[in-house]
């Protein structure tokens, strides 16, 4: 291409100048060898332009090529430079998992050490309660041959537990349970306790479950085993959830004050959702205190969400839409369907801490090791509840649980009063949310509850 270029202009130049030879010589006269002189003078000069006008041509280009030669050379430079940035990266990794493992072989073998000590203390405590079990036996052998040996001072049975089936009001009739019930309720002697619900492993307090307590007139606490039935049957539910849903807000409203990302589960029961003269009213409420949404969730049990018709269903959905979150609770059954449960508006699941190591009570759809990561994918989120031992608790984190709850880390405790009667000295939405005459769902005495003090208290 440059060859024919060059070809090109000699040509042009070659026409040039005998052009101007040309006209000199027939226009102005001229003769022939000083036309002839004057077409070379030309001729020479446009040449000497051309190869002038050529060099800068070639200069200016060779300048290019060599700033991009500089360029690329400035680019490889930087591309080698990372390089080695990586090379001595990749070294640095490689002595430091050198010095890693130079490291944990020794803990490996104290860890190895300490197994072998663990199985002599299993095999010592075996022998020893084998040991006991042919004492026991042997005890026994002599007693059959001589029964007076067993005769002894009289002792009096110990007392149930207060936590035990019935409690202290085991030997109360229904009517009677009744009469107290409604005596508490009259009295307003509902209390409020909270138990936290922690992260694992972390152990951070990140939920707080409020639960109902009723008092006698003596002081002694009811648990919702002791009052529950009853309570449901007679119609006397939605009254205690009102008192209980209201002394919620409040204790949220003071939670969230010191630390925005708390949250309280709200137990309510399934009667209170479906009562055409109370849930007007619950609604109403919920719907003042909409802000709150996002930290307070309703909860609910198993057997109550699989027992809600249509009513329930739609006051359900009503509560959602205003930002509501539900919690299911008392789960006796893996099988469930976590994309339903999310278009319900359910987003904990509560399930106890030895259904979900119980291998046959697992899904033949899904293994109980599977369940928390299934549930996360729709945006449920698995609490293990009823966590009494460390053991479990190291079984769970295997199975990706994130939350906790049990007597392991904290028991019920009791909301200190001034959380519930201070908090209406205080020149805020809470102190009107504590005047009754601001809600339907306000408490009918104004009277605080009594309340006993604890050091971890809200």
């Amino acid at each position: 291409m440059l060859r024919i270029a060059a070809i090109f202009v000699a040509v042009c130049v070659v026409f040039i100048a005998a052009s101007v030879g040309a006209v000199l010589y027939l226009v102005f006269g001229l003769t022939g060898a000083e036309a002839l002189i004057v077409a070379l003078a030309v001729l020479l000069a446009l040449s000497i332009f051309n190869m002038m006008a050529s060099r800068v041509r070639d200069r200016t280009e060779i300048g290019d090529q060599i700033a991009d030669l500089s360029r690329g050379a400035a680019d490889l430079a930087r591309q080698v430079a990372e390089l080695g940035r990586r090379l001595s990266a990749v070294e640095s990794d490689r002595l430091n998992s050198v010095r890693a493992k130079s490291a944990a072989d020794p803990l490996a073998a104290e860890i190895g050490e300490l197994g072998s000590l663990i199985k002599q203390l299993a095999e010592t405590v075996a022998a020893h309660e084998a040991a006991l079990a042919a004492n026991a036996s042997a005890a026994a052998r002599q007693n059959e041959r001589d029964p007076s040996s067993l005769l002894g001072a009289p002792v009096n049975a110990a007392p149930a537990a207060d936590g035990a089936a019935g409690g202290p009001f085991r030997d109360k009739s229904r009517q009677e349970m009744l009469a107290l019930i409604r005596e508490a309720i009259e009295a307003n002697r509902i209390d409020l306790y909270l138990q936290p619900i922690l992260t694992l492993p972390q152990r951070k307090v990140r939920y707080y479950e409020g639960m109902t307590r009723l008092r006698t007139a003596a002081d002694e606490l009811m648990l919702p085993s002791d009052f529950l039935g009853i309570a449901e049957s007679e119609g006397l539910m939605p009254r205690i959830d009102n008192l209980l849903l209201f002394r919620c807000v409040q204790v949220l409203r003071r939670l969230l004050s010191k630390n925005r990302e708390i949250g309280l589960f709200c137990n309510i029961s399934a009667s209170t959702i479906s009562d055409p003269q109370f849930f007007p009213q619950f609604f109403q409420f919920m719907e003042a205190n909409r802000a709150l949404a996002p930290s307070l969730t309703l909860e609910f049990s198993q057997s109550a969400f699989n027992a809600f018709g249509v009513i329930e269903q739609e006051n359900l959905a009503a509560l959602a839409e205003r930002g509501f979150r539900f919690s299911m609770d008392q789960v006796s059954e893996l099988r469930m369907e976590p994309r339903q449960l999310a278009e319900r508006g359910i987003r904990f699941v509560k399930v106890p801490a030895n259904l979900l190591l119980n291998r046959n009570a697992a899904s033949p759809d899904i293994h109980t090791a599977d369940l928390s990561d299934l549930l996360g994918r729709h945006g449920v989120s698995l609490i293990a509840e009823k966590i009494e031992t460390e053991a479990v608790v190291v079984d769970l984190l295997d199975f990706d649980v994130r939350f906790g709850q049990g007597f392991l880390f904290s028991p019920p405790r009791p909301v200190r009063a001034e959380a519930l009667s201070g908090v209406a000295d205080r020149n805020d939405v809470v102190a009107r949310d504590a005047d009754p005459a601001v809600s339907p769902l306000a408490p009918r005495r104004a009277d605080a509850p009594s309340v006993l003090p604890h050091q971890q208290a809200v």
